[in-house]
């Protein structure tokens, strides 16, 4: 049994699993950053310990600092949440020798899910579909590949996402440029300048599939996300179930899911995402072996607790719901709130929150880390709140969302609210026939209106 856990991360996803330990009933303690020493979650743990300057390098990536903290603090498990340490293999590793429990997956699990060629070859032995493509460093066979698809191509590094390293091309001169820059912000993010070339997909859907694996081999898979509503590559609103799916391939998505962590034998929560076509024909893309920022409209749909159920898996608790439990009980949208300038070019915008109002009312979830007079550093991604709507139906999700964006008041910085509430007025969003790639063609011809102007 876990006697006392640490949360190896910060922010509202930090809040987020306290708020879990707490209705399991298990001490948490928060390791904390000298910039988030007046953060939430260092109010709401029942203890807290510095683990280092404000620099991620020196805190939060800090794999020794974290390891002392977990010892000092007598923890013995740790849950990462997303980033930070969550899918790095010798941090797990650490954790397996030194006897403290990781809430997530195995090393092998991330070990081969993190490498996406090997992650696709792997989706190709069990029959799961997967966008043409090669890993390649070399530019010229890569350029031979490239012809051997045809163009257009999408080149992206083969180590990391995020959507740094990548690039969409129509030709063999912007796959040139294309590529030379790729390896170099490859290197820069990930250290490994190897890409990964395939063929683009014109105005695809991003839907991907949750799964819970315990440790007795079963395997849960719940309704679909849509992850579609995209900038640059970055999730900006998610919705489940997508407007996009309908039964039939929601039972594909979830069967070549279950193929592909059944295969590696999986642990823990994870997501295995999908591209879809305009034929409505899925193609593997990668799984993240780590719980996802958007997990909570999958909580509001099945009204199933994904956190807690992570702790469970690791603490070999036996899970309260079997597979037909998991129901579509509502619709749920979630918009990421970013302390951001939409107005240039999103540009991060850190500062003191002078005034705050949160919206409340039926079917409003709001995870979050600030409060009034905290200040947002600058030091961490722009990520300060998910506003989460749930309704009976996808209307009613979208009106309590509209409202709750009316409601909210966040005042001492500039966030992506603005923004939401276009969105939200777009009649291809609201049609539900949005696709990858909407928001920057929005973006791009809002400035086009604003140089004519």
């Amino acid at each position: 049994m876990i006697k006392k856990l640490f949360v190896a991360n910060r922010g509202e996803i930090a809040v987020r699993i306290i708020r879990a330990c707490k209705e399991l009933e298990i001490p948490v303690v928060i390791g904390y950053s000298d910039a988030d020493r007046f953060s939430l979650p260092t109010f709401l743990a029942d203890e807290r310990i510095c683990i280092g300057p404000a620099n991620p390098k020196e805190s939060y990536l800090n794999i020794p600092s974290i390891i002392s903290a977990i010892e000092i603090t007598g923890a013995d498990a740790v849950h990462p949440g997303y980033g930070f340490l969550s899918e790095n293999i010798q941090f797990v590793e650490i954790c397996n020798a030194t006897k403290i429990i990781f809430i997530g997956p195995t090393p092998e699990n991330i070990r081969v899910m993190g490498d996406k060629s090997l992650a696709k070859k792997i989706a190709k032995k069990v029959n799961v579909p997967v966008i043409p493509g090669y890993e390649e460093s070399d530019f010229k066979k890569a350029f031979y590949h490239a012809k051997k698809i045809g163009f257009p191509i999408m080149i992206k590094s083969a180590a990391g996402g995020g959507g740094r390293g990548m690039r969409k091309v129509y030709n063999k001169e912007e796959f040139e440029k294309g590529w030379h820059t790729c390896q170099q912000e490859a290197k820069i993010s990930f250290g490994d300048g190897s890409l990964y070339i395939e063929k683009f997909i014109e105005r695809p859907r991003h839907v991907e599939i949750q799964v819970l694996c315990d440790n007795k081999g079963n395997t849960y898979v719940f309704p679909e996300r849509d992850c579609s509503v995209q900038r640059r590559h970055q999730k900006l609103i998610e919705e489940s179930p997508s407007p996009f799916v309908d039964r039939k391939l929601r039972k594909k998505l979830q069967k070549y899911a279950k193929r592909i962590v059944k295969y590696i034998k999986y642990r823990n929560a994870g997501t295995v995402e999908f591209l879809i076509d305009q034929d409505r024909k899925p193609y593997f893309i990668e799984m993240n072996t780590r719980i996802q920022v958007e997990h909570p409209i999958t909580e509001c749909v099945t009204g199933i607790d994904l956190v807690k159920n992570q702790i469970k898996i690791a603490d070999n608790l036996k899970l309260d719901f079997a597979q037909r439990d998991i129901k579509i009980n509502y619709h749920s949208i979630e918009c990421r709130i970013n302390a951001e300038d939409p107005e240039n070019n999103f540009m991060p915008f850190p500062g003191r929150i002078k005034k705050l109002i949160l919206p409340t009312g039926p079917g409003i979830r709001i995870d979050t880390h600030i409060y009034e007079g905290y200040y947002v550093s600058p030091y961490y991604d722009s990520l300060i709140m998910k506003l989460i709507s749930y309704g009976k139906t996808r209307q009613e999700a979208i009106e309590r969302m509209k409202r709750a964006l009316e409601e909210i008041v966040i005042e001492g910085i500039k966030t992506t609210i603005p923004f939401y509430k276009q969105i939200f007025s777009n009649p291809l969003f609201l049609s539900g026939r949005y696709y990858v790639g909407m928001v920057d063609k929005m973006v791009s011809e809002e400035h086009q209106r604003e140089k004519i102007i």
